[in-house]
């Protein structure tokens, strides 16, 4: 069941002229797994999101800090389902921002040799950004890897961006919030609904305004209105909510 403050809530944005529904990918659509690699939108949630972009006047967008042709490849969403990486930076028409090449390669360069003795310190690579994972170290090599980068950081120009055991630096400005203002202003949309389980979803959570949805999966502090507690629930929320915008 959810919760009876959201299910108004998504009755009301329901009714708009023009719905915008956005969403975060891992630890949203996707239960947040140890390797990247395996994350899948769970089936019920998918299911939502590609009928209710099949609707009229209504517009559905996957946000995530994934690299666009990753989100591409492990979202499966048909070209109805608009999809925006690196945490808002990377749309279909390319960057925003011009990439400073040379500064992407030192800091995956320098996060290479801070993961390379350390088990389960991963290092991964997008086109305008370099993240450094730990979930799957242990503790103090995972304590050591993050300090280590903190610090080679002092000397780059770059956006950190801190989440769920990783640290992003980024070579071009990235803002999820900018990101929905965009769509919103492109498919002007009477009322955007957003989901978010992570730090980095709280820019845009903090660009919503009164006639918007915010909903905040799982714990922590957070600008959302709503909350959930897991990805189960959001997919429930879409099937409500798809349930609602289509009259059913």
């Amino acid at each position: 069941m959810l919760p009876p403050e959201l299910s108004t809530a998504l009755e009301a944005a329901a009714r708009v002229p023009r719905l915008l529904i956005t969403t975060d990918f891992d630890g949203t659509l996707s239960p947040i797994v140890n390797n990247p690699a395996d994350a899948r939108p769970l089936p019920d949630a998918g299911r939502a999101l590609v009928a209710l972009a099949e609707l009229p006047s209504t517009e559905v967008a996957l946000i995530s800090g994934r690299a666009l042709r990753d989100l591409r490849v492990l979202s499966s969403m048909p070209d109805a389902v608009h999809l925006v990486g690196s945490h808002g930076a990377e749309f279909d028409s390319g960057f925003s921002h011009d990439i400073d090449t040379d500064l992407l390669a030192a800091i995956t360069e320098t996060l290479d040799a801070i993961a390379a003795d350390k088990a389960g310190v991963t290092v991964e690579t997008k086109p305008a950004s370099v993240a450094l994972h730990v979930r799957n170290a242990s503790d103090p090599d995972g304590e050591a890897a993050l300090a280590a980068a903190w610090e080679a950081a002092t000397g780059w120009d770059a956006h950190a961006t801190t989440g769920k055991a990783v640290l992003e630096f980024a070579v071009i400005s990235t803002d999820k919030g900018e990101a929905i203002d965009i769509l919103r202003t492109e498919h002007d949309a009477s009322a955007v609904v957003f989901f978010g389980d992570d730090v980095t979803d709280e820019k845009a959570f903090r660009r919503l305004t009164d006639a918007d949805v915010g909903v905040k999966v799982g714990p922590g502090d957070t600008a959302a209105t709503h909350r959930v507690s897991s990805p189960e629930d959001v997919a429930a929320a879409l099937q409500f909510l798809l349930s609602a915008r289509a009259g059913g």
